[in-house]
């Protein structure tokens, strides 16, 4: 079973607190096994919420496989410009 983060015990932590006060003024409870109640309670919800938060999940590596060298390919010779003409390739006036 992978360890508790950060994350889970904050919110387990944050659970326990808010629900007992909210357990606690809600039922307006005074006496010790009232209280108690109310305490294994949000002990139990606290716990509940601390399990069920996503954990981080772990990258697994896949092994690559190994590329094979493209064909070989002979350069393609630029194509040649003549200088000096003036004119643009496009576009000329008929």
């Amino acid at each position: 079973m992978p360890r508790p983060t950060a994350a889970q015990f904050a919110y387990g932590s944050c659970t326990v607190i808010l629900s007992t006060l909210a357990m606690l003024l809600l039922s307006r409870t005074s006496s010790g096994p009232g209280v108690a109640v109310v305490a294994v309670a949000a002990l139990a919800l606290g716990l509940l919420v601390a399990m069920t938060a996503p954990q981080p999940r772990t990258r697994t590596v896949t092994a690559v496989p190994e590329r094979t060298p493209a064909p070989a390919q002979e350069p393609v010779p630029a194509a040649r410009v003549a200088a000096g003409s003036g004119e643009p390739a496009r576009g000329r006036a008929a």
